[in-house]
Protein backbone atom coordinates (compact mmCIF):
# COMPACT_ATOMS: atom_id res chain seq x y z
CA UNK A 1 0.00 0.00 0.00
CA UNK A 2 0.99 3.62 -0.50
CA UNK A 3 0.36 6.53 1.86
CA UNK A 4 0.76 10.15 0.79
CA UNK A 5 1.07 13.04 3.24
CA UNK A 6 0.18 16.45 1.79
CA UNK A 7 1.57 19.16 4.04
CA UNK A 8 -0.21 22.51 3.67
CA UNK A 9 2.11 24.42 5.95
CA UNK A 10 2.86 28.01 4.91
CA UNK A 11 6.56 27.16 5.23
CA UNK A 12 8.86 25.96 2.49
CA UNK A 13 11.01 22.83 2.59
CA UNK A 14 14.00 24.61 4.15
CA UNK A 15 11.92 25.46 7.23
CA UNK A 16 10.95 23.10 10.03
CA UNK A 17 7.25 22.21 10.06
CA UNK A 18 5.41 21.26 13.25
CA UNK A 19 2.65 19.75 11.15
CA UNK A 20 5.18 17.51 9.44
CA UNK A 21 6.64 16.50 12.80
CA UNK A 22 3.25 15.26 13.99
CA UNK A 23 2.51 13.58 10.66
CA UNK A 24 5.82 11.72 10.90
CA UNK A 25 4.45 9.95 13.98
CA UNK A 26 1.73 8.52 11.73
CA UNK A 27 4.10 7.78 8.85
CA UNK A 28 6.42 5.87 11.20
CA UNK A 29 3.58 3.45 11.96
CA UNK A 30 2.87 3.05 8.25
CA UNK A 31 6.51 2.27 7.49
CA UNK A 32 6.73 -0.21 10.38
CA UNK A 33 3.85 -2.09 8.74
CA UNK A 34 5.20 -2.16 5.21
CA UNK A 35 3.32 0.82 3.80
CA UNK A 36 5.26 2.94 1.31
CA UNK A 37 5.16 6.61 2.32
CA UNK A 38 5.81 9.99 0.72
CA UNK A 39 5.57 13.54 2.08
CA UNK A 40 4.87 16.52 -0.15
CA UNK A 41 4.88 20.20 0.78
CA UNK A 42 2.40 22.02 -1.39
CA UNK A 43 4.39 25.26 -1.07
CA UNK A 44 7.28 23.62 -2.91
CA UNK A 45 5.12 23.41 -6.04
CA UNK A 46 3.63 26.13 -8.20
CA UNK A 47 -0.02 25.30 -7.64
CA UNK A 48 -2.22 27.76 -9.49
CA UNK A 49 -5.64 28.89 -8.31
CA UNK A 50 -8.60 27.32 -10.07
CA UNK A 51 -11.14 24.52 -10.13
CA UNK A 52 -9.49 22.14 -12.57
CA UNK A 53 -7.08 19.23 -12.56
CA UNK A 54 -4.75 21.22 -14.83
CA UNK A 55 -4.66 25.01 -15.16
CA UNK A 56 -2.19 24.94 -18.03
CA UNK A 57 1.27 26.38 -18.47
CA UNK A 58 3.25 26.71 -15.26
CA UNK A 59 0.78 24.73 -13.14
CA UNK A 60 2.50 21.98 -11.14
CA UNK A 61 -0.62 20.60 -9.47
CA UNK A 62 -0.82 17.76 -12.02
CA UNK A 63 2.41 16.39 -10.49
CA UNK A 64 0.72 16.28 -7.09
CA UNK A 65 -2.44 14.75 -8.55
CA UNK A 66 -0.44 11.86 -10.01
CA UNK A 67 0.86 11.11 -6.53
CA UNK A 68 -2.70 11.18 -5.16
CA UNK A 69 -3.86 8.80 -7.90
CA UNK A 70 -1.12 6.34 -6.94
CA UNK A 71 -1.90 6.46 -3.21
CA UNK A 72 -4.26 4.28 -1.20
CA UNK A 73 -4.14 6.60 1.83
CA UNK A 74 -4.03 10.39 1.63
CA UNK A 75 -3.42 12.47 4.76
CA UNK A 76 -3.73 16.25 4.64
CA UNK A 77 -1.81 18.17 7.27
CA UNK A 78 -2.56 21.77 8.15
CA UNK A 79 -1.54 24.36 10.72
CA UNK A 80 -4.19 26.53 12.35
CA UNK A 81 -4.31 30.23 11.53
CA UNK A 82 -7.09 32.41 13.00
CA UNK A 83 -8.95 29.26 13.98
CA UNK A 84 -9.01 27.88 10.44
CA UNK A 85 -7.07 25.52 8.19
CA UNK A 86 -4.33 27.22 6.19
CA UNK A 87 -4.90 29.07 2.92
CA UNK A 88 -2.68 26.44 1.29
CA UNK A 89 -5.05 23.71 2.51
CA UNK A 90 -7.97 25.58 0.97
CA UNK A 91 -6.09 25.90 -2.32
CA UNK A 92 -5.24 22.19 -2.33
CA UNK A 93 -8.81 21.15 -1.60
CA UNK A 94 -10.15 23.40 -4.35
CA UNK A 95 -7.79 21.78 -6.84
CA UNK A 96 -8.74 18.28 -5.66
CA UNK A 97 -12.39 19.25 -6.01
CA UNK A 98 -11.67 20.39 -9.55
CA UNK A 99 -10.26 16.93 -10.26
CA UNK A 100 -13.15 14.92 -8.81
CA UNK A 101 -14.92 14.57 -12.17
CA UNK A 102 -12.04 12.42 -13.45
CA UNK A 103 -12.95 8.75 -13.37
CA UNK A 104 -11.37 5.37 -12.73
CA UNK A 105 -11.79 2.42 -15.10
CA UNK A 106 -15.22 1.69 -13.57
CA UNK A 107 -16.56 5.18 -14.13
CA UNK A 108 -16.32 6.26 -10.49
CA UNK A 109 -14.47 9.33 -9.23
CA UNK A 110 -10.72 8.73 -9.16
CA UNK A 111 -10.84 9.24 -5.40
CA UNK A 112 -13.04 6.18 -4.80
CA UNK A 113 -11.39 3.37 -2.82
CA UNK A 114 -8.93 5.82 -1.27
CA UNK A 115 -9.07 6.65 2.42
CA UNK A 116 -8.36 10.02 3.94
CA UNK A 117 -7.27 11.53 7.24
CA UNK A 118 -6.04 14.80 8.70
CA UNK A 119 -3.25 16.09 10.95
CA UNK A 120 -3.59 19.53 12.59
CA UNK A 121 -1.20 21.60 14.72
CA UNK A 122 -1.41 25.09 16.18
CA UNK A 123 -1.14 27.39 19.19
CA UNK A 124 -4.80 28.29 19.36
CA UNK A 125 -8.29 26.83 19.19
CA UNK A 126 -9.62 25.55 15.89
CA UNK A 127 -8.27 22.01 15.53
CA UNK A 128 -11.66 20.34 15.35
CA UNK A 129 -13.00 23.01 13.02
CA UNK A 130 -10.06 22.53 10.66
CA UNK A 131 -10.36 18.74 10.85
CA UNK A 132 -14.10 18.79 10.14
CA UNK A 133 -13.58 21.00 7.11
CA UNK A 134 -10.82 18.86 5.62
CA UNK A 135 -12.51 15.52 6.28
CA UNK A 136 -15.87 16.63 4.90
CA UNK A 137 -14.18 17.97 1.78
CA UNK A 138 -12.37 14.67 1.21
CA UNK A 139 -15.56 12.69 1.72
CA UNK A 140 -17.53 14.94 -0.63
CA UNK A 141 -15.16 14.33 -3.54
CA UNK A 142 -15.01 10.54 -3.15
CA UNK A 143 -12.59 9.60 -0.40
CA UNK A 144 -13.76 7.31 2.38
CA UNK A 145 -13.21 8.58 5.93
CA UNK A 146 -12.69 5.87 8.56
CA UNK A 147 -13.51 6.54 12.22
CA UNK A 148 -11.08 8.54 14.38
CA UNK A 149 -8.75 9.71 11.62
CA UNK A 150 -8.01 13.19 12.94
CA UNK A 151 -5.02 13.73 15.16
CA UNK A 152 -4.12 17.16 16.43
CA UNK A 153 -2.05 19.12 18.90
CA UNK A 154 -2.77 22.64 20.12
CA UNK A 155 -0.80 24.65 22.66
CA UNK A 156 -1.94 27.42 24.94
CA UNK A 157 -3.82 30.33 23.43
CA UNK A 158 -1.65 33.10 22.04
CA UNK A 159 2.09 33.10 21.39
CA UNK A 160 3.98 30.19 22.87
CA UNK A 161 5.84 26.98 22.13
CA UNK A 162 4.71 24.96 19.13
CA UNK A 163 4.41 21.17 18.85
CA UNK A 164 8.12 20.37 18.66
CA UNK A 165 9.16 23.01 21.20
CA UNK A 166 6.56 21.93 23.73
CA UNK A 167 7.46 18.28 23.40
CA UNK A 168 5.43 15.53 21.80
CA UNK A 169 4.49 13.56 24.90
CA UNK A 170 0.73 14.14 24.84
CA UNK A 171 -1.34 11.04 25.55
CA UNK A 172 -4.43 12.23 23.67
CA UNK A 173 -2.45 13.16 20.58
CA UNK A 174 -0.47 9.91 20.67
CA UNK A 175 -3.63 7.80 20.96
CA UNK A 176 -5.15 9.55 17.94
CA UNK A 177 -1.94 9.09 15.97
CA UNK A 178 -2.35 5.33 16.45
CA UNK A 179 -6.06 5.35 15.56
CA UNK A 180 -5.43 7.45 12.45
CA UNK A 181 -2.65 5.18 11.25
CA UNK A 182 -4.31 1.86 11.97
CA UNK A 183 -7.85 2.73 10.87
CA UNK A 184 -6.65 4.12 7.54
CA UNK A 185 -4.52 1.00 7.00
CA UNK A 186 -7.40 -1.32 7.91
CA UNK A 187 -9.83 0.31 5.48
CA UNK A 188 -7.29 0.70 2.69
CA UNK A 189 -6.58 -3.02 2.92
CA UNK A 190 -10.30 -3.77 2.75
CA UNK A 191 -10.63 -1.68 -0.42
CA UNK A 192 -7.66 -3.48 -1.97
CA UNK A 193 -9.50 -6.76 -1.50
CA UNK A 194 -13.07 -5.51 -1.97
CA UNK A 195 -13.39 -2.19 -3.81
CA UNK A 196 -16.62 -0.22 -3.73
CA UNK A 197 -18.95 -1.70 -6.39
CA UNK A 198 -19.66 0.57 -9.36
CA UNK A 199 -23.38 0.59 -8.74
CA UNK A 200 -25.27 3.87 -8.45
CA UNK A 201 -22.07 5.86 -8.10
CA UNK A 202 -20.72 6.30 -11.62
CA UNK A 203 -19.94 9.82 -12.78
CA UNK A 204 -22.36 10.86 -15.53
Amino acid sequence: MRALFLNTTLKYSDDTSNTEALANEVLDIYRENGVETESVRITDYNVLFGISDDMGEGDEFPQILEKVKAADIVIIGTPIWLGEKSSVAKLLIERLYGSSSLTNDKGQSIFYNKVGGVVVTGNEDGAKNAAMSVLYSLSHIGFTIPPNVDTYWVGDAGPGPSYMEAGTDNDFTKSHVKMLAWNTMHLAKMFKENPIPAEGNKME
